[in-house]
C-alpha cells in the first residue's frame, strides 16, 4: 500500500503487538522490522531495521502499563525515525496515558497531559492519531495535526446486535461524560440517565443519584475510562436499586488495574465490554463478565485515509 507521497511504514512498540499486527493485517502490509529492547539497566534501545526514508511512517503504540516505559519508548521510535529521514511521522496511540492530568486539580499540581504533548511533538512526530481521548481539549496542547477516533461505530454496531433498543437506556457514570453518553443515546436513539457522585478520595467513588427514570430498563453505562472499577460498579448498585432490569457497560480503554477485574467480576455489573485499546492482561482475559472488541478495523481505516490524505472525520458522519 502506497500513501499519497510516499511509501507506508508501520513501526509497533511493545505496549500492545496483538492490536498492532491486526492493524498491519488489515492495511495488508508487514510490520517494519525494528528492534525495541532494553540494557541490563532498563535503558531503552530501539533500531530500525529497515529504510524508511521518504515514508510515510505510523507509529503503533498506546501509552499504557508500564505508562512511562511505552511513551520513552514512543518519544525513542520517533526520533529513530526522524533521523532516518522519514518524509512523515504519525503517532498512533489508541491509549493516551496521562490523558487524566488535563487540568490543575489542585495548587501546585501539573498538567500532565500538556507536558506529554510537548514530548511527543518535541520528539519529532508530525502527527498524532488517538482514541477517545479523556477531554476533547487535549488536541488542543498538541502544536501538530492531532486526530482523534471515536469507538463508538465499533459500540454501536454491537450493541444493535445484542439488544432490543426500545428497553434500552444510556446511561453516563458521571456528569462529566454527558456529552459522550449522549452522542451514543443519539446513534441508537434511546433515552439518557445520569449518575450523579461525588469522589471523595482518587480511585473511590459514592454515587449519590440517579437522575432520571430507569425502573424497568437494560442500561448501558458509557465512558471512556475504567481504571479501579469502584465508579462503574457503585453506579450498577444505584441503578439496579432504582429498579434497573440489567446494566451493562461499553468502555473504551480498559485500564483495570490492580484487583478491578475481580471487582468487576463480583459485581452486580451483567457484562462489562471495553476495547483493545490497551492489551488485556491475563485476569480480564479470564473475566466470566468482561468481554474486549477489535478496533483494528477503525485505526486501519483512519490510516489508510490519512495516508491517502482523505477525510478521517467522515467515518464517524
Amino acid at each position: 500500500m502506497s500513501a499519497k507521497n510516499g511509501t507506508i511504514k508501520l513501526v509497533a512498540g511493545n505496549s500492545n503487538p496483538v492490536l498492532a499486527q491486526q492493524i498491519a493485517d488489515g492495511l495488508g502490509m508487514s510490520l517494519t522490522k525494528a528492534v525495541v529492547r532494553r540494557f541490563a539497566d532498563m535503558e531503552i534501545f530501539v533500531e530500525i531495521q529497515e529504510n524508511v526514508r521518504g515514508s510515510d511512517v505510523f507509529i503503533l503504540q498506546s501509552t499504557s502499563f508500564p505508562a512511562n516505559d511505552h511513551l520513552m519508548e514512543l518519544l525513542i521510535i520517533t526520533d529513530a525515525l526522524r533521523r532516518a529521514s522519514a518524509r512523515r511521522i504519525t503517532a498512533v496511540v489508541p491509549y493516551f496515558g496521562y490523558a487524566r492530568q488535563d487540568r490543575k486539580s489542585g495548587s501546585r499540581t501539573p498538567i500532565s497531559a500538556k507536558l506529554v504533548a510537548n514530548l511527543i511533538t518535541h520528539a519529532g512526530a508530525d502527527r498524532v492519531m488517538t482514541l477517545d481521548l479523556h477531554a476533547g481539549q487535549i488536541q488542543g496542547f498538541f502544536d501538530i495535526p492531532t486526530d482523534n477516533l471515536y469507538a463508538s461505530p465499533v459500540m454501536v454496531r454491537d450493541i444493535r446486535d445484542r439488544f432490543a433498543l426500545s428497553n434500552v437506556m444510556v446511561v453516563s457514570p458521571d456528569v462529566g461524560g454527558v456529552v459522550r453518553a449522549r452522542g451514543l443515546a443519539k446513534r441508537i436513539n434511546t433515552p439518557l440517565a445520569i449518575i450523579d457522585k461525588r469522589r471523595e478520595r482518587p480511585g473511590e467513588s459514592e454515587v449519590m443519584n440517579v437522575i432520571g427514570d430507569v425502573a424497568g430498563y437494560t442500561c448501558i453505562l458509557v465512558d471512556d475510562i475504567v481504571d479501579s472499577g469502584g465508579t462503574l460498579v457503585n453506579a450498577a448498585d444505584a441503578l439496579i436499586a432504582n429498579g434497573a432490569k440489567e446494566v451493562f457497560a461499553y468502555i473504551t480503554h480498559g485500564v483495570l488495574s490492580g484487583g478491578a477485574a475481580a471487582r468487576i467480576a463480583s459485581s452486580r455489573l451483567k457484562e462489562l465490554v471495553i476495547t483493545d485499546s490497551i492489551l488485556p492482561t491475563e485476569a480480564v482475559r479470564n473475566s466470566a463478565n468482561i468481554r474486549t472488541l477489535s478496533i483494528a478495523g477503525l485505526i486501519s481505516e483512519a490510516i489508510a485515509r490519512t495516508a491517502a490524505e482523505e477525510s478521517v472525520s467522515s467515518l464517524f458522519d
